[in-house]
């Protein structure tokens, strides 16, 4: 099943959506594919007026590929104008991942700011190498992703960098309007910029991801290329915590993220 296929799962049933190994992370399912599917599951529970702020989420369990999982969803509060959503993923009876979503209609304001690109150091696609998916060495979930490197060291190269980044789009989505669904798969694609510091494999995850969407969006689609910009601000204990930035082609911002990724190793 393609990106398509699950996120209309997710739209029809969402009390029980089986991801497939396909889309595997070691031992679990890719987290932004479940993030995007119990967003989903929130956005059609919401006024179409109300557009995604932010979304808060905590990966509390692994989501294992192959066993069905059922997405909640619990309105906190409605407001004139805010509403506060709360998204809870399950499988076999225990929580995997909670998202706190705010939803809001767009107001009147005097402020009006918007900071000019910055994904410095990130070279052009077409001197980017294209990141290969090799089967049995990366996660399974990127042979339906499209990433090529333009910033930093790869993964487990044992060159630390503070910056990583290039270029991703899903490879096998159907075309169509770029969503903020597709969001959030396009920029937990890229594995957290600290693994670079690694010489070899160590077991890692996300903990806790927080990202905020751009209104009003921009007219893009699945097939467009996205700059993706990410910056390691600081890491110790086993634990990295990380800035980062989607742009589109022509380098207007469309989403802010951040991270803290536990990394054994």
């Amino acid at each position: 099943m393609n990106f398509t296929d699950l996120l209309a799962a997710a739209a029809d049933n969402p009390a029980a959506v089986t991801i497939p190994t396909e889309w595997a992370q070691g031992r679990a399912s890719f987290g932004g594919l479940v993030a995007a599917l119990q967003y989903q599951a929130m956005r059609r529970r919401v006024d179409a007026a109300r557009q995604v702020r932010s979304l808060a989420i905590t990966f509390v369990a692994p989501v294992a590929p192959e066993v069905p999982v059922t997405f909640d969803v619990e309105i906190l509060r409605e407001g004139s104008s805010v509403t506060q959503v709360l998204g809870r993923a399950s499988q076999n009876g225990q929580v995997t991942t909670l998202v706190q979503g705010s939803f809001g209609v767009s107001r009147d304001s005097v402020v009006l700011y918007g900071q000019p690109p910055c994904y410095e150091g990130v070279k052009p696609r077409e001197q980017s190498p294209a990141l290969p998916f090799v089967k049995g060495v990366m996660p399974d979930f990127l042979q339906h992703l499209e990433i090529h490197w333009g910033l930093g060291s790869l993964p487990y190269s044992g060159v630390p960098a503070p910056a990583i980044g290039g270029y991703v789009r899903l490879r096998d989505c159907q075309p169509g309007p770029l969503n903020e669904a597709h969001v959030l798969a396009l920029v937990d694609a890229w594995p957290p910029g600290l693994l670079g510091w690694l010489k070899k494999p160590a077991p890692h995850s996300s903990l806790t991801w927080t990202i905020e969407f751009i209104h009003p969006q921009l007219s893009l689609t699945t097939h467009d290329w996205c700059i993706y910009h990410a910056e390691v601000e600081h890491a110790n204990n086993g634990y990295g915590h990380t800035a980062a930035t989607l742009h589109s082609p022509e380098g207007e911002l469309i989403a802010i993220s951040r991270q803290t990724v536990t990394v054994f190793g």
